[in-house]
């Protein structure tokens, strides 16, 4: 009697294709993790959206949680980069939504952590590091690397 479902626990963690696409002899197919990349992004923006479609004084759990994500996030920004960390708000507040509804989407049963591949944690800090990096030269110059 075989039994549907996963059979090993590792099996969770397995990057399988769903929609196979190729271009220019690069694989570009559309595969578990990318799917749940994209449910993250959705679930986190209609969460905010609808949290804060009603906005009411006194704030019900949903835009309670809203507001309480957004003033950790500010509050973070605040205290590392100060008043002028204004600007790069709404990059880290992203950033921090998408992986905070992503790692919560790998809390279901049977569903896919896109943040257990260490190539996707990697691409993320590269990114941002090299950001951080652009913007730091633009802004100092050469005095970046003093700083």
């Amino acid at each position: 009697m075989a039994s549907q479902g996963m059979h090993s626990p590792v099996e969770q963690f397995e990057i399988k294709s769903i929609i196979e696409l190729s271009a220019g002899g690069y694989d570009i197919s559309f595969t578990n993790s990318s799917l749940f990349m994209l449910l993250a992004m959705v679930v986190g923006g209609v969460f905010l959206a609808s949290a804060m479609s009603k906005r009411e004084m006194v704030p019900g759990r949903m835009q309670g949680a809203a507001e309480m994500m957004y003033e950790f996030v500010a509050d973070m920004v605040r205290s590392n980069v100060g008043n002028d960390g204004r600007a790069y708000f709404p990059f880290v507040f992203t950033l921090f939504v998408f992986l905070l509804f992503g790692n919560m989407l790998g809390l279901i049963p049977y569903s896919y952590t896109f943040t257990s591949q260490i190539i996707v944690t990697f691409a993320m800090a590269a990114f941002v590091f090299v950001g951080v990096t652009i913007v730091g030269l633009v802004k100092h110059g050469l005095h970046f690397f003093t700083l």
